[in-house]
Formats: structure tokens, sequence, C-alpha cells
């Protein structure tokens, strides 16, 4: 009684009793002839996971999204397979497995190598916490006070820890949504339903597991998973659920930035895109979450009008038709299209100031880069995609020389070529120069000698700039060099750079004057 004293006094979570907040509902088995799901959509190798850890005297079921899924006649993205055995017990059961993960221990069971490879993620059915232990800060400024920890939360009720092990009734009541709290037994063609998830499927709706205003606390991502599930399965969101999503939504900002970026990342590469932003905007979460969206949209929470909104919309729209026909899609490349107008705005800016392009335009990406993405994990690898995308745009300026022919033998060319078209396409550049670069990229020796052909004729005949006549000086006089010698000492340096500086050399040229 005391310390729940000192607790509320000094403003921390007092030990919530989950039952209270998370029922646990009633164990309801649904035989084959009701569920409907049809084996055909399952992943052979998700099924193998199930049996090996059955076969080994443990529970284990197919869960969460896939289950979902299922249900709904769709052939899941992911299986994960939930289970009595713990990290350990698992991870002996499987040659190539990897407990990974602190805030929440699970396994990676790995199946294949290299772009093909599989995981199926093996998590340990989690107990309702009785009583949670609260520390002073987060998952960084914490790390040594968190050491040890099954179960812990932050000063907002936030969970940083959960591995407490339970049975499966308790993992059903601490999942999210009723939709993603069903098990399905492939051997027997069994799901387990604690939470009417069934009925809420085919109502389409998602409803929150117990209290909405604390499971949100518990996992403020858990708003972000609710946009995702509403846009991706076209489901409302129950009004108890709903009410408390606006005023929660200040707890996002106590959010890793990392898990932010990947939830922000998942909401826009499933295939829904679109439909995403416009749950944002209804759920009055369009401005203010993520950095990056900001940048992109209005102050009322819309793509803009004109090119720049149209040339979003197209990148999403051709992410969308990617997902949904199963091809790969690049973050790096929604990203660079949703960034690239600051980008450019910058650039300008920088350039108007009377810095050369190419120096110009790392100085501005560097600075987008600060700015809406911060320090997360994976930024190096992102910021080096995105930065040669971005880069690749100045130098499918210049159609002359050895640099055309070095360009398109470049690991990331076709992802500068399809922003180069998208640009194109919305009217940003003169469409004439992306196809003469499919073309170029396309054709054979001849149809590329003649390519380069027409683009320096086509120079040619672009008007040159007039310049005074030199004076003429007398041998032996020593002249005070007037302003009209300037642009010819320039003009000389030009001509000896070519041969030593190679394909980037001519590059701040243009702009010099």
């Amino acid at each position: 009684m005391i310390k729940k004293f000192i607790d509320k006094l000094l403003g921390k979570p007092a030990a919530a009793n989950a039952k209270k907040t998370s029922p646990l509902g009633k164990r309801v088995e649904v035989p084959a002839e009701v569920h409907g799901i049809n084996p055909e959509l399952l992943d052979e190798r998700a099924v193998k996971v199930v049996k090996t850890l059955t076969d080994a005297g443990f529970e284990a079921y197919i869960v969460g999204g896939a289950v979902r899924d299922l249900l709904l006649g769709m052939r899941p993205k992911d299986f994960d397979v939930a289970t009595n055995a713990t990290p350990e017990q698992v991870k002996g059961l499987f040659r190539r497995a990897f407990i990974i993960g602190r805030r929440f221990r699970i396994v990676h069971v790995v199946y294949g190598r290299g772009r093909e490879h599989e995981v199926i993620e093996v998590s340990t059915f989690r107990a309702l916490p009785t009583e949670s232990e609260s520390v002073n800060g987060n998952e960084k400024t914490a790390k040594a006070e968190l050491d040890g920890k099954q179960h812990a939360v932050d000063a907002s009720g936030r969970v940083l820890r959960d591995n407490v092990w339970g049975p499966q009734i308790e993992d059903a009541a601490r999942r999210d949504f009723t939709v993603n709290a069903m098990y399905y037994d492939p051997q027997r063609r069994l799901v387990v339903d604690y939470h009417g998830g069934l009925a809420d499927a085919k109502a389409k709706l998602l409803r929150m597991i117990g209290d909405p205003e604390t499971r949100y606390r518990e996992d403020p991502v858990r708003i972000i998973r609710a946009v995702r599930f509403a846009a991706k399965l076209g489901f409302e969101l129950e009004k108890k659920t709903l009410a408390p999503v606006k005023a929660s939504s200040s707890l996002l900002a106590n959010v890793p930035a990392s898990r932010l970026f990947d939830e922000m990342i998942k909401l826009l590469q499933t295939g829904h895109s679109l439909a995403s932003l416009a749950q944002l905007k209804k759920l009055g979460l369009g401005r203010g979450v993520f950095a990056v969206l900001d940048a992109m949209l209005t102050e009322s929470g819309d793509l803009p009008a004109g090119i720049r909104g149209d040339f979003v919309r197209q990148a999403f729209e051709d992410t969308d038709r990617r997902v949904n026909e199963g091809r790969g899609v690049s973050p790096s490349f929604m990203l660079a299209c949703m960034l690239w107008h600051e980008v450019l705005d910058r650039w300008t800016k920088i350039r108007t100031g009377g810095e050369p392009p190419v120096p110009a335009l790392a100085q501005a990406i560097d600075a987008v880069f600060d700015a809406r993405i911060g320090d997360i994990s994976g930024r190096g690898k992102l910021a080096a995609d995105m930065r040669e995308i971005w880069m690749m745009q100045t130098r499918f300026e210049r159609r002359s020389g050895s640099g055309v022919f070095s360009l398109i033998e470049q690991p990331r060319y076709r992802a500068g070529f399809d922003f180069l078209r998208l640009r194109a396409d919305v009217g940003e550049i003169d469409p004439a120069l992306a196809d003469w670069w499919e073309d170029f990229a396309l054709g054979s020796d001849d149809d590329r000698q003649a390519l380069l052909a027409d683009a320096r004729a086509s120079q040619q005949k672009q008007p040159r700039a007039v310049r005074a006549p030199r004076p003429e000086t007398p041998a032996g006089d020593e002249a005070e060099p007037a302003a009209a010698d300037a642009p010819a000492k320039k003009r000389r340096r030009r001509r000896r750079k070519p041969g030593a500086g190679g394909e980037g050399a001519g590059a701040p040229a243009p702009a010099a004057e």
C-alpha cells in the first residue's frame, strides 16, 4: 500500500490489474466447416515449424495476422507461430534459428538462403503481468535498470520489457485486436478464438481487446497498426477503440524513432499507401506523427495540388501495384520520391546563394536527411541509395562523353531512371530526356552512337551567349586586366578540365556564370 501511495505521488503508473484491462475471454474451437480456411493458402514451412514443435511435445499454432488473412481468403505475406516452448527450447529444435529482441524475445527460424530465404517468427505464449516494474527513462537511457527485468514500463505506462511466459488464454488477452488474437492448428484444422475475432473479421470491425486507452498507453504503435489494418483490410474501428486514438497520439513521441520509422514504411508498403494516408487524415493523424509525411503533405494532411502532388501520388500508385502483383518494392525509392521536392527547394536556395550545382545538391540532401529521417537504424544504407537516386538526376542532363556509358552500368541505374521517368510523366521535366535515356539503355551500339550524335547536334543548336571581344594589347605592355578579360580566362580553364576530371568535371560549369 505504501509503495502504491508513493508511486501515485511521484506520478508513476500503478501496477495495473491486467485481467481488468485485458479480459481473459473464453476458448472457442471453430471447426473447418465453419471457418472455411483453404489449406492451399498455407505456407508449408510454417506448417513444418508447427509440426516440429508439436512432435517435440509442445503446443504450437499459426497465429495473428496470418490467421486473420486466411479467414478472409487472402494469402498471408508472413506466417507467425506461437507456442508454449521457451525461446531456448524453440532454438534447440531447429538447425538455423536465432533468438532476437529485448523488448519481446522471439525466435527467427530461417529457411533457404540469399534473397529467397524465408523467416518464420516464433513467439512464446505471454502471460498477463500481475505487476509491472516502473523505470525512469526509456530503452536507451534505462538499459542498466532494465537488465534482468521480465516486465517493465516507463513513466507513461509504455511496455519496455514483456518476457513473462504463460498459458495461451493469457497470450490471447495480451494481443491488440480481436481479429489478431486467433490461433490456427493446421494439423487438426481448428481455429481457436477467445475474443470473438471470427465474428469481427466477418463484420470487418477492428476491436481492441480490453480497455483501449490503457492498451494504447502500453504500446502507442497500436494506433499506427489500427490505421494500417483499416487501410489494408477496409475495416472500421469500433467506437470504443476509435474514441481515444486522437488523444493518445501524443504518446507516439515516446516511441523510439527507429521503430516508428519502420511502422511508417509498413504503413506505406502494404499495397494500400493512398488508403493509409486517407485513414491518417480521417483519424486526425495526417500531420505531426511522421516527419517524412510532414515534408510531403499540406497543412490539412492532403497531397499538394499540381506536379508535386501528382509526383507522389503516382509513386504510391506504382508501389501499390508492385506490392499487389507480388513484386519487390524498395523503401529507399519510395522515400526518395516523398522527399524529392523538399530536396529540390533546398537545392534551389543553396544554388541561388552561389554554390555550384553538385555541391549544392549534396548539401541539400544532408539537410533534408537530418531534418526528416534523423538517426535511425539502417540510415547509412538507406541514405546511400536515396542519395544515388537524387544525384543521378544531374547526370541525366549530360548526354555526351564516356559518362553516359558508365551511368547505365551503375547498380542503381534502374532506380535512378525510374525516378527520372516519373518526373517526366508528371511534367516536371521534358519527357524527351527520359525517352532518350530509355532508348540509349536498350539500344544497340549503332543506336547509341546515333543518339549521341543527335544529342550533340541538339546542344550545338542551342543559342550561345555573345561575349565582347578582348581588347588588343601591344606586345610587351603589361595592361591592367579589364572586366571583359574574366570570361576568357574562365573559358580556358574549362577546356583543360575534361581530360583530367572525367564525367563529373563538367557538372558545375553550366551554373558558373
